[in-house]
C-alpha cells in the first residue's frame, strides 16, 4: 500500500515537471524529482538502462531473466 502511494506520487510529481517545462518554466529544484524502481519502488541505487535498483537487476540478472546480461568472473 505504501509503495503504491510513493509511485502515484512520484507520477504527480513526473507530470507537474513535464508541465512546467512545456510552459517554459523549470522546476524550484531539480533534486525533488527521483526515479524509482519499477519492481520495487527503491529511490536509491537505480539503473536508467534497465529502470529498475541494482538489487532488482542483480535478482533478475541471475536468474537469466534479463537478456544479454550474465555474471562476469575473472
Amino acid at each position: 500500500m505504501a509503495r503504491l502511494a510513493i509511485e502515484i506520487k512520484d507520477e504527480r510529481k513526473k507530470e507537474k515537471l513535464v508541465k512546467a517545462i512545456s510552459e517554459g518554466r523549470k522546476p524550484k529544484f531539480m533534486t525533488r524529482v527521483h526515479h524509482r524502481c519499477k519492481l520495487c519502488g527503491k529511490k536509491g541505487g537505480y539503473m536508467r538502462k534497465f529502470q529498475i535498483c541494482r538489487i532488482c537487476f542483480r535478482n533478475l540478472a541471475n536468474q537469466g531473466k534479463i537478456m544479454g546480461v550474465k555474471k562476469s568472473s575473472w
